[in-house]
């Protein structure tokens, strides 16, 4: 990503003018094309006319690219889906005549400095399911979130988390809860990850995040 102090005028405008609304009518399409004038106006001085204004949606895999696409579209012109990898090719979607945006397959860094930073894009989707043991990666994202947001784990699934709980345990529990006990009591702890991971990216624990400011400011000191 290029360092935003860099960024040019036109580009800025543009990024500003497509986050104003996530659903866009005739009046938002207008603004785009408000941000970009002084190109339009050089590509006519140029002698180039009518070239629609055209930009790149992109970002990491499966966090609503194609849909964001869609909804300024008014129409279902990018497939979507809840996982990662839908999106296998570039797409140019048409706007209007005037504004076309390309649609583009999720995007990843090549690898991680830290090893949290791949467990905690596993945790939101960003990365197929099948890359990571389902059960290991939902005792992962427990052992994330239990001491800041162990309330809402409580809240969702019923139950009483005790200080100093092990990951696993709180897994167990969470099966336990949601009557995911197979032949001899034991409990079916991989139909209890997947069903807590698709809980946690639906939303339906609570509002959350992995990353804090505190980190964020240490790795970016």
């Amino acid at each position: 990503m290029r360092n935003p102090n860099n960024l040019d005028k036109t580009t800025i405008s543009f990024i500003t003018a497509l986050t104003i609304k996530y659903i866009a009518d005739d009046k938002e399409k207008q603004m785009i094309i408000d941000a970009c004038k002084e190109k339009i106006e050089r590509d006519r001085r140029r002698g180039i006319l009518n070239r629609p204004v055209r930009a790149m949606v992109c970002g990491i895999p499966n966090v609503g690219k194609s849909t964001f696409i869609n909804s300024f579209a008014g129409k279902a012109c990018a497939k979507t889906g809840n996982k990662p990898g839908v999106t296998k090719g570039k797409q140019w979607i048409r706007l209007n005549k005037n504004v076309e945006l390309l649609d583009t397959p999720g995007i990843l860094w090549p690898k991680f400095d830290d090893p949290r930073v791949g467990l905690r894009l596993a945790c939101t989707g960003a990365v197929k399911d099948t890359v990571m043991d389902i059960e290991t990666l939902a005792v992962n994202f427990i052992s994330e979130i239990k001491n800041r947001y162990g309330h809402l784990l409580e809240q969702r699934y019923k139950f009483t988390l005790e200080k100093d709980a092990d990951s696993y345990d709180i897994l167990c529990e969470i099966g336990r809860k949601r009557g995911m006990v197979i032949r001899g009591g034991e409990i079916d702890t991989e139909r209890a990850a997947v069903m807590l991971m698709d809980e946690y990216r639906a939303g339906t624990i609570g509002k959350t995040t992995l990353d804090t400011a505190n980190e964020m400011g240490e790795q970016n000191a």
